[in-house]
């Protein structure tokens, strides 16, 4: 519960969300929660929702997510779990209304499309690096791109690679 609050407020205890547009990590994030809550709670399985809520949590305190658009429809999926915090946290939002006459958020399957993918790329057996390249590119691209890569340039020092 403490982690949550914290995504509300700066470490002064300053209520700190802002309007500012979300990531599309944290939409990916939020609404993965909203669809494994809204299943969890269809198959009866709250523990796992307790779960799914906590690795929410960690998720956007590591994106550092403080957005609005973001915690409003989190605070309404974890009223059913959390009704003292939610509320609290709610009306700090600037609603008057309680949390709990709220609509239950609705899943975006266009928010979990992957575009892109990160590749690690190694080096005598050591990963030196990640690049991102999108999903419908070809191996051949893939692999030219990542040799003309700079960081390629310096460990392969001018000799071809093996594989």
């Amino acid at each position: 519960m403490r982690k949550l609050w914290r995504l509300f407020h700066d470490a002064e205890e300053n209520f700190a969300v802002t309007d500012t547009e979300a990531t599309k990590e944290e939409l990916k994030t939020l609404h993965k929660t909203i669809k494994k809550v809204g299943e969890d709670i269809e198959a009866f399985s709250f523990n796992t929702s307790v779960s799914t809520f906590m690795v929410c949590v960690n998720e956007l305190t590591a994106q550092q997510c403080n957005k609005r658009s973001i915690l409003e429809p989190l605070v309404v999926l974890i009223s059913a779990y959390a009704p003292h915090i939610a509320e609290e946290l709610w009306e700090q939002l600037g609603h008057n209304d309680g949390v709990t006459y709220q609509e239950f958020p609705t899943f975006d399957a266009s928010h979990l499309v992957e575009s892109s993918h990160m590749y690690p790329v190694s080096f005598n057996g050591k990963m030196r690096f990640k690049v991102e390249y999108a999903l419908d590119m070809d191996r051949a691209e893939i692999e030219k791109q990542i040799l003309a890569h700079e960081k390629s340039i310096h460990y392969l020092e001018g000799k071809a690679p093996k594989r």
